[in-house]
């Protein structure tokens, strides 16, 4: 209820009354005028006052009760109803017994309602009472929730010493173990030494025996010979010596009988003579005689001639055995010299294998530190994330404690308010009882006031619609005409219905200073509303469980890795796991698009299809041509300039970690696309030539070979061959491969790359390569070695040994650290699959390519950036492209697949059921492959023991060969394409 004080009529005076509303309201204090606040109006006219008088109430001159609850119209009829008609001013002023008697009663009933008031704050002491029991039991649920959570800490804290301790206790057997193992391994390598000393000693003192014993057979013999030959030579001179000295003495002899003959003969002339006898018989017989001295004579020179000749023979025999004797002691000489040599060498052998075992040795301590270094690191990451763990956990109790807390500062803000709100209603309560009793006196400085409880009639609709609705539309029902004109004639001065919400606004109305109903909620019916300090808090803790959560289950997986292993399995960069199935991300136009983004939420279905790894696009910024067609920038990254900055045509850097992080979610590889051949310059040299390189590897003109003819380098001749687009660098200087493996491993450690595709390797020596891949450790890296195939008249030739020989010497250049994208496969496929499979079969029975050679470093692929998309140089058959990958996935090596094929041309199940069969056949880049058949009809091969794949129209199944032993059933069937069996 309201009072209402009116102020007196322009025409002398104003008859009062009172309107009370006999309706029940919805509301628990209706009736006692609780929830109704006094709404008094003072005018500065006549102080007149005259008594009006109902059925119901006593009304003094300055007061009129009225219900502002409800709508007015409702209240005038309603006592219009219930207490009949109104009396005149006129008979109020004669009828002072009458006066009296409704005075009584308006005590009467004033005490009523006084009795009401008292039991209704006899029930909002109840309730409070209930309130206090309620907030009791939800202060005693917080202390249990409390306890709880502290019990929760005490167990955390006790998980935390437990693992501790098992953590102490592990670090320390493992300690004991890694000295244990140290030791072992050093009295490994001492025992290998000695094992290789006495083995070294042994096979030395072997060999040394062996060389002397022949040594001294060679020069045993050799002087054997020597003696033979000179006694040989000995025997004859001496011989011949003895046989010309007997013949001399013979003719001699001879000379000088026939010399005796002739004195005598002469003797017996001159006697003859003397005794004149005939000398013609003695001259003729002296003649004779002499004729015989003179054949003798030549006899004997022609003797002499022949032992001349014979001592000639022996004379070179001799100096042949000389020769021979030299010869023997020179190859003496030099069965020395290589016994010299061969010591020398064996001692340099000793020496190079101490070396070995030197290194060998300081290898074990370098890996067994860095084993031990690891382990303690991985020892203090567990206790940094336990540390972190248990702040979590103290961070998650401290806000529980304090939402509990804060939430037992709201419930007492709210029983401050319920207690507020009691004394409101006490307050009013006595205010009303002081209206009815007059004992409340009006100052003189307030007759100007008005005053408006709630704000008017209408601030007691919560709801700013029905407000509106209310003043735009006025009461919810209309009045009658009867009514309005006499609310109109009783009430002139009644405050005007406001028409709109901005008069409604700046009304001259003031309002009490008084508390709202819905800003009094009991404890019962709290909820949290938006922007309460409560449900920020509710929502921070959700957050902070959420956190200890992920801590815990972060710590849970790195304790069972932990105690799984202390070593990670080591790839072979050249092969990685042996298992990969690589997708190239991109294609020639996705520089277009913020691929990035696009990319990064295909992570989840490329794993679950059984990709392991994705080669993403060039990360730099790059230097691209303008196309000639629409005069824009081309910028697929194959230019690069600044190398440290990746905010590319592709994305920035944060979107490039986040999609490499998206793909360590789904455990798949990351390999970027370096370009490390060529760089484009920033600047122009003096000459006005660009070869000035700007960023962080400001290089200048050394850094650029020398024979590059189009930048003017200073470096060294390049080990390759010569990109001419952009300035080549030359990777002999040692500032350059310094810089080039900082800033890849840079991309390894904060960026997040797993490998390596390297682009253009023909431009650089392999052994470049090498030394980046072994300072940068990448878990996988491919190398673009292209190059052309043979060709005659036009057509492919069968034999391309030539072309997959060049491949396999660049991998041996990289001393298979890299693996090579297998080009002959590709170019063989192109036209084998035009029904002649017999292209797929070199004459030793192995697969053509690089695959046939060495199939751990064949990289297979059927279409990349450069030979499909928008480029198409080199496209692979479009209707031949399932049995392309039929034959890459069911073959060694490591496939890789191209985005277009996988997502644009519907491949994706067809790829993704192949993906299944290898993955269910075991195959791996390593496995072995027979063919059984390779003719124009169709091709039929086995890779490792559980698979057989069979491409063309022919008839055949596993039952048809012999040698398939076992159960093979039908995996994939695509008729005349291709079609595979597994082993059972």
């Amino acid at each position: 209820m309201g009072a209402i004080l009116l102020p007196e009529a322009a025409f002398g005076f104003l008859p009062r009354h009172s309107v009370v509303s006999s309706r029940k309201h919805h509301n628990h204090v209706s009736n006692s005028c609780l929830k109704s606040h006094p709404i008094i109006f003072r005018n500065t006219g006549s102080r007149k006052r005259k008594l009006l008088c109902t059925n119901n109430w006593l009304h003094k001159s300055r007061s009129v009760v009225f219900s502002s609850q409800d709508n007015h119209s409702e209240t005038f009829s309603d006592a219009d109803d219930e207490d009949g008609y109104l009396l005149e001013g006129s008979e109020a002023l004669e009828a002072d017994e009458d006066e009296l008697v409704a005075a009584r009663k308006a005590l009467t009933d004033a005490r009523a309602r006084q009795e009401a008031i008292e039991k209704e704050r006899d029930r909002l002491l109840e309730e409070l009472a209930r309130s206090e029991a309620k907030q009791k039991e939800y202060v005693a649920s917080l202390m249990h929730d409390k306890e709880l959570a502290i019990a929760e800490l005490q167990d955390v804290k006790s998980l935390f010493h437990q693992k501790l301790q098992e953590t102490v206790e592990e670090k320390f057997t493992l300690e004991s173990k890694l000295v244990l193992a140290k030791q072992d391994a050093v009295e490994l390598a001492v025992q290998v030494e000695k094992l290789a000393e006495v083995a070294i000693h042994q096979a030395t003192a072997h060999i040394l025996e062996d060389a002397q014993l022949r040594i001294s057979a060679a020069e045993t013999s050799a002087a054997q010979a020597v003696y033979q030959i000179e006694d040989q030579i000995r025997n004859t001179a001496e011989s011949t010596i003895s046989a010309v000295v007997e013949q001399s003495k013979i003719a001699i002899d001879k000379a000088l009988i026939i010399a005796e003959r002739a004195g005598d003969h002469a003797a017996k002339s001159v006697a003859a003579f003397a005794d004149a006898t005939s000398p013609a018989d003695e001259i003729a017989a002296i003649q004779s005689h002499n004729f015989e001295l003179q054949s003798a004579t030549r006899n004997l020179q022609s003797q002499l001639l022949l032992t001349r000749s014979e001592i000639d023979k022996l004379k070179l025999e001799l100096e042949q055995a000389h020769a021979k004797a030299n010869a023997s002691e020179l190859r003496a000489n030099a069965a020395e010299k290589a016994l010299l040599e061969f010591q020398e060498s064996m001692k340099e052998q000793n020496l190079q294998q101490q070396e070995e075992m030197r290194t060998l040795l300081e290898k074990l301590k370098k890996d067994a530190a860095e084993k031990r270094k690891a382990a303690s690191e991985a020892f203090k990451l567990e206790l940094e994330s336990i540390k972190a763990a248990i702040e979590a956990a103290k961070e998650t109790a401290h806000s529980k404690d304090e939402a509990y807390s804060r939430r037992c500062e709201a419930l007492h803000r709210s029983l401050r308010a319920s207690e507020a709100a009691l004394e409101m209603w006490r307050r009013r309560a006595e205010m009303a009882e002081s209206f009815l009793l007059n004992e409340k006196q009006f100052s003189e400085g307030d007759e100007d006031a008005i005053f408006m409880v709630n704000g008017g009639r209408i601030d007691l609709l919560t709801d700013d619609a029905l407000k509106l609705k209310l003043l735009s539309d006025g009461p919810r029902r209309e009045l009658p005409e009867w009514m309005a004109q006499r609310i109109r004639t009783l009430r002139p001065k009644f405050p005007p219905r406001k028409v709109d919400a901005s008069e409604a606004l700046y009304s001259k109305f003031i309002s009490l200073d008084l508390p709202k109903p819905d800003e009094v909620w009991s404890i019962a019916t709290e909820k949290p509303k938006e922007g309460d300090t409560l449900i920020e808090h509710v929502i921070e803790k959700e957050i902070i469980e959420k956190k200890r959560k992920a801590l815990e289950g972060a710590l849970h997986r790195k304790t069972i890795q932990w105690q799984k292993t202390l070593e990670d399995t080591k790839l072979e960069p050249g092969t990685g796991t042996g298992h990969e199935i690589v997708l190239q991300g991109f294609n020639w136009e996705s520089w277009r698009r913020q691929w990035y983004l696009e990319l990064a939420p295909k992570a989840a279905d490329l794993s679950q299809c059984g990709i392991t790894a994705v080669w993403l696009p060039p990360p730099t910024e790059s230097v691209a041509p303008q196309d000639k067609d629409t005069k824009i920038l081309k910028k697929e990254g194959y230019m690069p300039s600044d190398l440290y900055n990746l905010n590319s045509a592709y994305g920035t850097k944060e979107e490039l970690k986040y999609c490499i992080d998206e793909m360590h979610t789904q455990d798949l590889l990351a390999l970027g696309d370096v370009v490390l051949n060529h760089r484009c310059a920033q600047k122009q040299g003096p000459n006005g030539v660009w070869n000035i390189f700007g960023g962080k590897l400001a290089w200048g003109p050394e850094a650029i070979v020398c024979d590059d003819p189009n930048f003017q380098g200073c470096g060294n001749p390049s080990s390759g061959d010569i990109f001419h687009a952009a300035p080549n660098i030359d990777h002999s200087q040692d500032f350059v491969r310094s810089d080039i493996k900082e800033w890849l491993n840079w991309l390894r450690n904060d960026i997040g790359f797993d490998g390596w595709r390297l682009d253009f390797v023909r431009g650089f020596s392999g052994t470049y390569v090498k030394e980046y891949i072994e300072a940068s450790n990448p878990a996988f890296a491919i190398g673009e070695y292209w190059d052309s195939l043979a060709y005659e008249g036009g057509n492919l030739c069968y034999n391309q040994d030539a072309h997959r020989q060049r491949i396999i010497n660049w991998i041996n250049a990289t001393d298979g650290t890299s693996s090579a994208f297998d080009v002959t496969t590709k170019g063989i496929l192109h036209s084998a699959l035009h029904n002649q499979y017999w292209r797929l079969i070199d004459p030793q029975g192995k697969p053509t390519g690089v695959v046939g050679w060495w199939p751990s470093r064949a990289v297979t692929f059927l279409e990349n950036h450069d030979t499909g998309s928008t480029q198409g140089h080199w496209p692979f058959p479009r209707d031949k492209l399932t049995q392309g990958y039929a034959y890459i996935l069911s073959h060694p090596g490591t496939p890789v697949i191209f985005y277009d094929h996988f997502y644009d041309f519907g491949l994706r199940d067809v790829i993704t059921e192949l993906i299944e069969a290898r993955r269910r056949a075991g195959i791996h880049c390593r496995s072995s492959v027979k063919i059984y058949h390779a003719n124009n009809e169709g091709y039929v091969s086995r890779t490792g023991e559980t698979l057989v794949m069979k491409i063309g129209h022919f008839d055949w199944n596993p039952s048809k060969e012999n040698d398939l032993e076992g159960t093979w059933q039908k995996f994939v069937d695509k008729g005349s394409d291709y079609q595979l069996w597994l082993r059972q």
